[in-house]
């Protein structure tokens, strides 16, 4: 793959990819870390790619996440932090709310139904393409959806 072409590819999906990650994650910092991760090992790997561009990009993405929970123990925020210190004016609270209950209850369930859900729901990727970045079988997918429906309702209050 050229230089070129590496990078029209990785434009067209980057968003997506950042999305993604922010997901998993939980933290935008983190997830850009990572997207950073990712990239640097797909430009490297580029010339063995074959196939869907994004799924090989994203199983790339989903490795580095993957590896990076192993490394990390786990958020350690300070509540000296800047994040803790920081206090959201009224219109940015409302804005956020709406969606906090989904991201408190997304971190709640296991990485393997959270990357499903986060895939198949929020990027409208199919089951199909899901199996090749998760590297399970597509009813593997499907139980990860509906298991990890299951686990958000019981964490969401209706």
């Amino acid at each position: 793959m050229t230089r070129e072409r590496f990078i029209s590819e990785v434009r067209a999906c980057q968003g997506q990819l950042r999305r993604f990650l922010a997901s998993l994650c939980g933290d935008t910092a983190l997830a850009d870390d990572i997207a950073q991760e990712a990239l640097v090992r797909a430009y490297v790997s580029s010339d063995r790619f074959i196939g869907n561009f994004k799924a090989w990009l994203f199983r790339i993405a989903y490795n580095c996440f993957v590896d990076n929970l192993r490394r990390v123990p786990g958020p350690s925020a300070s509540l000296d932090s800047p994040e803790a210190l920081h206090v959201p004016d009224a219109a940015a609270s409302d804005a956020s709310f709406r969606h906090e209950e989904l991201k408190r209850a997304l971190t709640m369930i296991p990485e393997k139904e959270r990357t499903a859900i986060v895939l198949h729901y929020f990027e409208d990727l199919p089951i199909k393409e899901i199996s090749s970045i998760m590297q399970v079988p597509s009813g593997t997918v499907k139980y990860y959806l509906s298991v990890g429906r299951d686990h958000l309702r019981k964490h969401i209050r209706l």
